[in-house]
């Protein structure tokens, strides 16, 4: 599975049930990153951003971790 976006959000839309911040949501993004894992034998994050902003959002690091660090560029490189 490939997923792309910026990772980039409160650390609590990603683990508090209600963290989102455009609606109410009943489970922590963390569920959902885990039913994605038990599902497909891959699982790929494109990220927007420029890499070298990564490092500054936690939230992005905590992706990288729920992918197991198969999170990469959105460029021709990053796509290879």
């Amino acid at each position: 599975m490939v997923v792309g976006g910026d990772a980039t959000m409160a650390r609590y839309e990603i683990t508090h049930a209600g963290g989102s911040v455009e609606h109410w949501n009943e489970e922590p993004g963390t569920e959902w990153m885990s039913r994605f894992a038990g599902l497909y034998e891959r699982l790929v994050w494109i990220n927007p951003t420029p890499q070298e902003t990564w490092e500054y959002s936690s939230s992005v690091s905590m992706i990288q971790k729920m992918v197991d660090g198969q999170m990469f560029p959105l460029t021709i490189r990053g796509l290879e």
